[in-house]
């Protein structure tokens, strides 16, 4: 009984782990950031709004260092 109960618990853990796993972004063009176009497959919530927020220095694109604030800020949700 202890072994099925040990073999729940680490299955349960493991589908936790697997449930608050990142967000996987493709850089689609290969340019090192991340348009519009490409956050919001991996962010169909993300606004136009939060996008210009995350781009901080105004380059029309969101870098992985952007992306980072804006997601430890809760500008962009995952």
């Amino acid at each position: 009984m202890k072994r099925f109960i040990l073999t729940l618990s680490a299955i349960s853990a493991f589908a936790v782990a697997q449930a608050n796993a990142q967000t996987v972004i493709e850089d689609l063009d290969g340019d090192g950031a991340f348009s519009m176009a490409e956050l919001s497959a991996a962010y169909p919530a993300i606004t136009a709004v939060q996008f210009s927020s995350a781009d901080r220095n105004t380059d029309g694109l969101v870098d992985m260092g952007e992306l980072a604030n804006a997601v430890s800020a809760g500008t962009i949700s995952e």
